[in-house]
């Protein structure tokens, strides 16, 4: 009989499967792929980029569990009141209101018309603000609300803004393989921030800040025979229509980000460069401390500065050369509305443009509310032969019981060939869509070679215990019969495991999510290519 593509295409659609899983696990797919440079040098700042957790040679990825590295679990800030009423242009006023009565900064509250919900991100916890003051300032913006109204917490579409934005944040840093999630527990929800390979005071320092970056001036007024120092916020991360990259210029000139407002915020910015004097012939001095509190500054005749003030603190003052003050001077700002921002140092550099670009959280994480782990890599290395061994020897195991039953290698031999190819196209799965590896996910492979292996046994029973096969037609009729039985099974397993995919819980979500993979690639294509190996062996045995 011969083994052609027509007859056999169950076959060979598991074949190509194969060959796509071990392209998919092998190929050199990037530098993090096998053979890649992991540890490059980057060729702008002369540093050696994070170690990547992709193995030494295949594309498969580990996560925190079999990589090491940090973990921080922890909640929003900030209180939210729901059920109220108001439409689309009292949320402006109400906002300003419990500006004042709470004495909080315009980003620390937010209006939802859509429904009916009003956030302040400031912690009760720490005596901020609580939840009385919050209802009062509500019903001083005529909002019928009270204190039971109220609950500690964030809104779901707060919480999806701010796994954007750490998302986002890891990304651009070069820490490989984090992964931000919202998980689940009684009565709370917490933000799940995973980074492998990661120290725990490199991910806080990324994360722990909510990343709020603000240019501000600070120019003297003369107030009778007294100077006072004076301060305006001119721009946030909304107004700035394009941010650089991070250089080291030649030199020793410090290093900087290059910034471009929008077309709406130059304008505005060059009146105001005008307005506080930095248009003067010559530019501006600026002998502002970073060392010192803006307060002291104040006290020191600073002069007139461009402060880089990020989450509060001012992290740089420049002065404004000659020819910008010329540009603001003459209004050709607005035509080519950028400049520089300029650090101490090049990690300065490179948190502020990822600050600049990615935009800031709606609100911190309340790391004292939270949790942080920390796993070492090298004893996370040790799990990795371990998990290795543990899926080894559930093959062994299965590989025998399915022997002893059948007494027939023609028959056993290809069940476990099967379930083993199962396991190395979820393999393939995982190197494809970059699936970070967990015990879980280990713990989903096992659970996959036995329901497999209890399908194939299926399909074996049904049609090799009910007499002797003549066609091939007789040999379809008992695998279609098998194959019911084996898809009903699998709905079935779908079903119960979608609540666990699709909920935040933590590692079950991993362990469900591998295991219905591993029962949808298993029925529609590694039970039907065992049926078709079945029939080939069973009727060229006949012959």
């Amino acid at each position: 009989m011969k083994l052609n593509i027509r007859e056999n295409w169950r076959i060979w659609l598991l074949v190509v499967f194969v060959v796509v899983s071990t392209v998919a696990i092998f190929a050199p797919l990037g530098a993090g792929g096998p053979g890649g440079d992991t540890n490059a040098t980057n060729a702008t700042n002369g540093s050696a980029a994070p170690q990547s957790t992709a193995s030494e040679y295949t594309n498969l990825r580990f996560g925190l569990e079999l990589a090491g590295g940090t973990q921080v679990r922890a909640p929003l800030v900030g209180m939210t009141a729901e059920g109220l009423t108001f439409d689309a242009d009292q949320a402006g006023q109400i906002e300003e209101t419990l500006q004042a009565e709470l004495d909080i900064g315009p980003g620390d509250v937010r209006a939802d018309p859509r429904d009916g919900t009003v956030e302040v991100f400031v912690d009760a916890d720490n005596g901020n603000v609580t939840q009385a003051e919050f209802a009062a300032a509500l019903q001083a913006a005529d909002l019928s609300a009270s204190q039971d109204d109220v609950r500690k917490g964030v809104t779901a579409e707060t919480r999806e803004d701010a796994v954007d934005v750490l998302s986002s944040k890891i990304d651009r840093s070069g820490l490989s393989g984090g992964t931000v999630t919202q998980a689940t527990s009684p009565g709370e929800t917490f933000i799940l921030v995973e980074v492998p390979g990661a120290d725990r005071e490199d991910v806080l320092d990324l994360i722990g800040e909510q990343g709020l970056v603000q240019t501000v001036a600070l120019y003297p007024v003369e107030t009778g025979n007294e100077t006072e120092y004076r301060t305006a916020n001119l721009t946030t991360q909304e107004d700035f229509a394009n941010v650089g990259q991070a250089t080291i210029p030649e030199g020793n000139d410090p290093p900087f980000v290059p910034v471009t407002l929008t077309d709406e915020a130059a304008p505005g910015f060059q009146s105001a460069m005008q307005e506080y004097g930095f248009d003067r012939q010559g530019g501006t001095r600026c002998n502002y401390d970073l060392n010192q509190s803006l307060e002291e500054n104040r006290q020191s005749s600073p002069g007139r500065c461009l402060l880089t003030v990020r989450d509060g603190e001012v992290v740089y003052a420049a002065s404004v050369g000659n020819d910008l003050a010329s540009s603001f001077r003459s209004g050709q700002f607005v035509q080519d509305p950028g400049y520089i921002t300029q650090t101490t140092n090049f990690e300065e550099a490179r948190e502020l443009e990822i600050n600049l670009k990615v935009g800031a959280l709606p609100t911190q994480l309340d790391l004292e509310e939270g949790t942080t782990f920390f796993l070492l890599p090298s004893l996370a290395q040790q799990f990795k032969p371990l998990s290795l061994l543990t899926g080894a020897a559930a093959v062994v195991a299965v590989s025998l019981m399915v022997f002893f039953r059948y007494r027939r290698a023609d028959v056993a031999a290809p069940m476990v060939l099967t379930a083993a190819a199962e396991v190395y196209v979820l393999l393939g799965f995982a190197a494809a869509v970059g699936l970070p590896l967990e015990l879980s996910h280990i713990a989903g492979f096992i659970a996959v070679i036995g329901t497999g292996v209890d399908d194939l046994v299926i399909i074996a029973d049904e049609i090799m215990q009910r007499g002797n096969i003549e066609t091939s037609k007789v040999f379809e009729s008992r695998f279609r019969k098998a194959f019911w039985v084996i898809g009903a099974a699998a709905a079935t397993t779908i079903i119960a495991m979608s609540p666990l995919a699709v909920l935040s819980l933590g590692d079950l979500r991993g362990f469900a999510i591998v295991t219905i993979v591993g029962v949808l690639v298993g029925v529609l294509i590694t039970r039907p290519a065992y049926g078709d190996i079945l029939r080939v062996l069973v009727l060229r045995r006949r012959d």
